[in-house]
């Protein structure tokens, strides 16, 4: 593992935007109850704080309810908001009843005001009811391992046992930027959404103030409640390395949270993952029982804090058929770390495979006959 050489310098402030020139020391003193910088790669723990304790996260349990609302699909079919789901106290997009709004526009609402509003309708929307929405959390939360982790209400608000750790709600962040939309819509200070009765456009601003504070930043969500206290969960990017930060409980987080990032930052490098070559796949009715495959595509580098031994499997259809152009895209190949998906990337056709005994071309008559192909 490359070492850093930790330097302390002066911080540089320009336009209020915070941006590290170097590295922290020393481990920083945060105030907050629990916390944790995880790689936003391959999940291995920078700092941490109480990071496995169950505590109440409000708010960004809206990262869980964004998730599912871009996995559902349809983001941009507009409906009309129901009428009961946006009854609800708290922090608001503004929905009002008869509302006309897509899911894309509830994203925004969930992620940017932190609208109460909007992650009830969303959830009725996808799954008929809030009770109903919030077993489908708890279905998400336990594929991705999320062992302290447990949804009662999809905006936040309590519940009684609702709560998450702060590595749980790291890696749920991890796995929710993995979309382009909520990256998109996170990182923004604000956007231009239309909804209304009939739908027009307003601006949404977001209450992540990390944004505007530290260079790099890139989401992802804030959360309060009397029981809960400050909770933030950011993510933020400096030379190629990327990592994501929670607090839970932290009058402080701000500061704390640029505190850990200063720190983090000089733990961690990139690497690239040594992909395996000359993979071979199942052939049906070629000439050969196999044919070769490669990535053509070499994947992103990863951040990480040491180096870290990587499982890959191959995802494909139990057997290629013939025929086979070289280049043509046959599976695709999974990065794990730790039994965690970081990367998939297409594998793709290394050499031509023809039929098995495919009937040469003949001459006859100054015409050219052809064999007959079957469909397969």
């Amino acid at each position: 593992m490359k070492k850093t050489v930790p330097v302390i310098a002066a911080v540089l402030l320009m336009a209020g935007l915070r941006f590290p020139a170097a590295y922290a020391a020393d481990e920083p003193d945060i105030s907050a109850k629990a916390a944790v910088v995880v790689s936003a790669d391959t999940g291995e723990v920078v700092f941490s704080r109480n990071s496995g304790e169950k505590l109440p996260m409000a708010s960004t349990t809206k990262i869980m309810t964004t998730l599912l609302c871009i996995e559902s699909g349809g983001l941009d079919v507009p409906f009309v908001v129901d009428s009961d789901a946006i009854h609800v106290e708290g922090s608001s997009m503004g929905l009002q009843e008869g509302d006309i709004v897509t899911k894309r526009a509830l994203c925004c609402g969930m992620l940017l005001p932190s609208g109460n509003d909007a992650a009830n309708a969303a959830a009725v929307r996808i799954s008929g009811s809030i009770d109903k929405f919030a077993e489908l959390m708890n279905s998400r939360a336990q594929e991705m391992g999320l062992s302290k982790t447990y949804f009662v209400t999809p905006s936040g608000l309590e519940g009684e046992g609702h709560g998450s750790s702060a590595y749980d709600m790291a890696i749920l962040a991890s796995e929710a930027l993995r979309y382009d939309v909520f990256r998109d819509i996170c990182s923004s200070e604000s956007m231009k959404v239309e909804f209304g009765d009939p739908p027009y456009p307003r601006w949404l601003k977001n209450t992540n103030k990390l944004l505007s504070m530290y260079g790099g930043t890139y989401g992802v969500k804030t959360g309060f409640t009397d029981e809960a206290g400050r909770c933030l969960v950011s993510a933020c990017e400096r030379d190629g390395k990327n990592l994501v930060c929670v607090t839970l409980n932290d009058r402080n987080d701000w500061n704390d949270h640029m505190a850990m990032y200063d720190f983090a930052f000089g733990q961690v490098h990139t690497f690239e993952p040594d992909i395996p070559q000359d993979i071979e796949l199942p052939l049906a009715g070629g000439s050969s029982d196999t044919i070769k495959a490669k990535a053509q595509e070499l994947p992103a580098p990863v951040t990480s804090v040491g180096e870290e031994e990587l499982s890959y499997t191959v995802i494909s259809p139990p057997f290629i058929y013939a025929p086979v152009n070289a280049g043509d895209k046959l599976a695709e190949l999974s990065i794990s770390c730790r039994g965690r998906e970081i990367r998939r990337i297409p594998l793709y056709a290394a050499e031509n495979a023809a039929y098995k005994n495919a009937p040469a071309k003949k001459k006859k008559s100054g015409r050219k006959l052809f064999g007959g192909r079957s469909c397969r």
